[in-house]
C-alpha cells in the first residue's frame, strides 16, 4: 500500500482559542483530536487521540495539563492515567497509549496533521 508521507494539515482553530494550560477537543480527519496550549518553553501546542482507551469516552482534552518525570502530560479526567503530550504514551499502561499528531501554526491558526 502507497501512502502519502505528507501529513495531510487540517484546520482547528485560532491559536487564542486554546486558552493556556489547557486542551480543546476537535474533530480532525474523522477522529476526535485533543489540542493542548501548553506554556513549556519552545515547544507549546500538542495534539493526541481524545479518547482515552481506558474508558473509551472521548475526554482527554478536558483533563490536567502538567509535567511527570519531565514529561509534558494530560491527567485522563476519569481514570487518572497519564499521557504524553509529545508521543501519546500513557505511563501507567504503555499497551493503552495513543496516536500523538504533528500541529504547527500558519498565521495565527493551529494547523493538526492526521
Amino acid at each position: 500500500m502507497n501512502r502519502d508521507p505528507s501529513p495531510a494539515w487540517q484546520p482547528v482553530c485560532a491559536v487564542g482559542d486554546i486558552l493556556p494550560n489547557t486542551g480543546i477537543c476537535a474533530l480532525v480527519g474523522g477522529r476526535h483530536v485533543a489540542v493542548f496550549n501548553v506554556e513549556d518553553g519552545d515547544e507549546r501546542l500538542y495534539a493526541i487521540d481524545n479518547v482515552d482507551p481506558h474508558a473509551g469516552a472521548s475526554v482527554l482534552s478536558r483533563g490536567l495539563v502538567g509535567s511527570l518525570g519531565g514529561r509534558v502530560v494530560v491527567a485522563s479526567p476519569l481514570y487518572k492515567h497519564h499521557f504524553d503530550l509529545r508521543s501519546g504514551e500513557c505511563l501507567e499502561s504503555p499497551e493503552r497509549s495513543v496516536a500523538a499528531y504533528p500541529v504547527r501554526v500558519d498565521n495565527d491558526t493551529v494547523l493538526v496533521a492526521v
